[in-house]
């Protein structure tokens, strides 16, 4: 088709449709990897969460009770994050994220939001009351809450708010 006054020109179309393919591809690509690092958060039952404290796979576990509308809960989750980044292969870290199992998809974004590398789950039992003594005869409930065990001994250690700065180091200290 001829309009006066306009010139077609097929090697700027060409270089504009080879740009948009490529940008395209690179979109593709980014997305890709960064699905491919993003874990999708295991939902488990309390016979679960009872193999998880007796696992004798690492010396030490660090497991802690969070959820994602708990904001103490979120504040104290870099210490996990700066342990793990440790790579001490003593030390097992698993987040037990405790917001109801149909949220899984809003804790999954958390996750990848937020970059947590530690092990998240997420436990579907609802009627706390049934299980937080086997966590911890002195859990009343509150979160967030953390368990460290010393998988050899036995010792264990038991916070039941938020922790600061080195308390997390020292909880692992005082079971080793």
């Amino acid at each position: 088709m001829n309009i006066p006054g306009l010139k077609f020109e097929p090697d700027v179309h060409e270089n504009v449709f080879a740009f948009m393919k490529k940008i395209f591809g690179f979109l593709v690509t980014a997305f890709l990897s960064i699905s491919a690092q993003a874990q999708d958060v295991k939902i488990i039952k309390l016979g679960d969460l009872q193999n998880l404290m007796s696992s004798k796979q690492q010396p030490v576990q660090v497991i802690n009770f969070w959820a994602t509308w708990c904001a103490p809960c979120v504040k104290e989750l870099p210490l996990f994050q700066k342990l793990e980044e440790e790579k001490s292969p003593q030390i097992k870290i698993t987040l037990v994220n405790l917001d109801f199992a149909e949220k899984a998809s809003k804790v999954n974004t958390f996750v990848t939001r937020k970059k947590m590398t530690s092990e998240v789950i997420l436990l579907d039992e609802v009627d706390y009351n049934t299980w937080i003594d086997l966590v911890d005869k002195s859990w009343g409930g509150a979160i967030p809450a953390t368990l460290v065990i010393n998988t050899q001994t036995g010792k264990r250690k038991f916070i039941e708010r938020e922790l600061k700065e080195g308390e997390l180091q020292q909880m692992i200290s005082e079971v080793q």
